[in-house]
């Protein structure tokens, strides 16, 4: 019987877009999801695939997804929360405001669509939560610090969520990116701006490397990402932990060397221009 598959942050050009159309190709019946449906345009065209609007921040939302998928489908199998925002710019001088934008969607909604999900999967004593992370949840860099501590939050949250739904037969995959070839340094940009007063107006070309850094010749297209990560999920034993794609590798040994000498390399990496 073909997996129900509900995705979220499935805009054009972006990693939720590649996963739905992997999940379709392996022939599992996929939900995805947007705030905007204009933002999915080609995926209509499969007939696996069914586009909803979905704000991951609102919980009525995210409850009438859940249930009219439930409803529809008889049922949920997998959850991919890759709904998400980057926030740069430095960490200190973020507005409140903007701090709250991302934790919403990237932390909070990440716990509000497991929560929608959980009871459904639990009913049946089976479910797989898969909870799109980065590589700088572990190893922060300078100039995206939001996205680092939003992330690190969802690390924890993976963690904890892997051993509370033991008990109920349900599986949680942490997956860890490192560069991929995705839309979201493009989404960034139309929204960033440094005020005329920042302290760190030097910084700014180092802002925008570390912006795109993830889109660079080492990234890895979505395409081969989601081939990757749907091929595990749909093990009938789906791994923990699973992290890919650029400088994934490096990030790895980080996590071996002393963390001063890390952050000293990595404050030198993204502040030479203005060193210069």
């Amino acid at each position: 019987m073909s997996k129900v598959v509900l995705i979220t942050g499935c805009s054009s050009g972006g990693i939720g877009y590649a996963l739905c159309e992997r999940f379709a190709a392996e022939g599992c019946r996929v939900y995805a999801t947007a705030r905007r449906l204009e933002a999915m345009t080609g995926l209509d065209s499969h007939p696996l695939i069914s586009l909803l609007t979905l704000d991951v921040t609102n919980d009525d939302d995210v409850r009438r997804v859940m249930e009219q998928v439930v409803a529809q489908a008889g049922g949920i199998d997998i959850v991919v929360n890759n709904a998400g925002l980057m926030g740069i710019g430095p960490l200190i001088e973020q507005p409140l405001e903007t701090v709250h934008s991302v934790f919403e969607a990237n932390t909070y909604g990440t716990l509000r669509v497991a929560q929608a999900a959980f009871p459904h999967m639990a009913a049946k004593r089976s479910g797989l939560v898969i909870n799109i992370g980065s590589i700088v949840a572990d190893i922060a860099t300078p100039w995206n610090g939001l996205y680092s501590a939003s992330k690190a939050a969802v690390r924890a949250i993976s963690d904890t969520l892997s051993m509370e739904f033991k008990p109920f037969g349900v599986r949680v995959l942490h997956v860890a990116p490192g560069a991929v070839k995705s839309n979201i340094a493009n989404n960034q940009e139309k929204l960033f701006s440094l005020p005329s007063t920042s302290m760190y107006r030097q910084f700014l070309p180092n802002m925008i490397q570390r912006m795109h850094s993830s889109q660079g010749p080492n990234s890895i297209p979505a395409d081969k990402f989601a081939k990757v990560v749907v091929k595990a999920a749909l093990k009938k034993n789906p791994p923990g932990y699973l992290t890919l794609g650029g400088n994934a590798f490096i990030f790895k040994v980080f996590g071996y060397l002393p963390k001063a000498w890390v952050l000293w390399y990595l404050w030198r990496l993204y502040s030479r221009k203005a060193a210069a």
